[in-house]
This record gives structure tokens, C-alpha cells and sequence, in this order.
């Protein structure tokens, strides 16, 4: 039974990011901090040695792949983008506050989404369906260790909906350039859309 490693990795920073602005489906560059954050964690920690890396589509992912994964062929896999805050997008949390709509929206549930946005369940529809093509590809091109470089709230609840052990999606939180490294074999996933989840990338974190 083949088995195969994928290293789920977040982003660096963005100047939205650093100034605590949804930025989903927007897509913004990496800040020179940022940037140089991944270069120095890179330089510090042995990240996994990865066959291919697929990324989301947008920029500031892209560009963390190139730099945590050099000379690696990258793929875009267009079902890792973060999640679409609607009318939020641009915005502050200090300047959402006094909306109602953002106080119903942080409450949370599966089909509660933000004003003209995407749902949770949504997303992790079009997550599943992007694990998906992630595996069969390895499948077929037999790629057995890969990297993704996504956003913080798809690793979070990837972890949670479809890793074993079970854990909150709290409990996946990261920084920027760090991640959670699984194992999966055919027979889990397609039985049981699982996946093993191993421990944190880079493991001196």
C-alpha cells in the first residue's frame, strides 16, 4: 500500500496581514518583512525535501513557495485560495466592529457567511474537492512527498475536518512559513477522506 507526504504550509505575511485587513480572495504581494521572515526561517530549518508544490492561485502564496520550496515545480491548485470575506474584504476588524453583520458573521456556524461572501461549508467543499486533485495527481505523476502552500483558515480547518487525531481548528494555528506535515494512502482517503496528521513543519519550530 503506497503511502504519500504532503507538507501544508502558510504564507508570509502581507502588508494587510501586518495591519489586521481580511484579505481572502484579494490578492496582495508579501511585505519586505514578510518576505525576509521566510528567507530567515528557511536559512534556520530544514524544510521537507518535496517532489512538487502546489500553491493557491494567489500572489503572496506563490511567492512563499518559491522561496521555501526553490527550484521545485510549482501547480496551481485554484480550490486552495483562502475564503472570499464578501463585502469584508479590505477591511480592518477596528473598522467592522460596530456592524451587525460582522458580530452575526464571527459567531460562526457552517452556513453563516460573511455579507456577499463564501460559507465555511463552502469552502471546505472546494478544499476537499482540491485535496482531492492534490492526491490523484501525486497518484498518477507517483509524486510520494509534496508541499501546499495555502492561507491560514484552509490549513486550519483542512486539519481539523480531515485529520486524524481530531482537533479543533484553533489547535492547527501557525505562523507564517510553518505548517503540519501528513501521511495518507489511497485506501484513507478514498474510504474515509482521511489523513494522518504526523506533527508541525519545520519540526524545530
Amino acid at each position: 500500500m503506497n503511502g504519500y507526504k504532503i507538507t501544508f504550509l502558510r504564507h508570509g505575511r502581507t502588508e494587510a496581514n501586518e495591519n489586521g485587513v481580511y484579505i481572502g480572495k484579494t490578492d496582495w504581494p508579501l511585505s519586505d518583512a514578510g518576505r525576509e521572515e521566510l528567507e530567515e526561517k528557511y536559512d534556520m530549518h530544514e524544510y521537507p525535501r518535496v517532489e512538487r508544490v502546489y500553491s493557491s492561485p494567489l500572489t503572496r502564496a506563490i511567492q512563499s513557495a518559491e522561496i521555501l520550496f526553490p527550484d521545485r515545480e510549482i501547480v496551481i491548485c485554484d480550490e486552495m485560495t483562502e475564503m472570499d470575506f464578501g463585502v469584508f474584504e479590505g477591511l480592518a476588524v477596528k473598522d467592522l466592529l460596530e456592524l451587525d453583520s460582522y458580530h452575526k458573521w464571527i459567531k460562526g456556524g457552517l452556513d453563516n457567511p460573511p455579507p456577499n461572501g463564501e460559507s465555511l461549508r463552502n469552502m471546505m467543499d472546494r478544499t476537499l474537492s482540491g485535496i482531492n486533485l492534490i492526491i490523484m495527481d501525486m497518484m498518477k505523476e507517483n509524486i510520494h512527498e509534496a508541499g501546499v502552500v495555502t492561507h491560514s483558515g484552509i490549513l486550519m480547518n483542512t486539519m481539523s475536518c480531515f485529520g486524524l487525531p481530531k482537533m479543533k481548528p484553533m489547535d492547527f494555528a501557525c505562523d507564517p512559513g510553518e505548517g503540519w506535515q501528513v501521511h495518507v494512502t489511497a485506501m484513507m482517503w478514498q474510504n474515509g477522506g482521511a489523513f494522518e496528521i504526523l506533527g508541525r513543519v519545520p519540526d524545530e519550530i
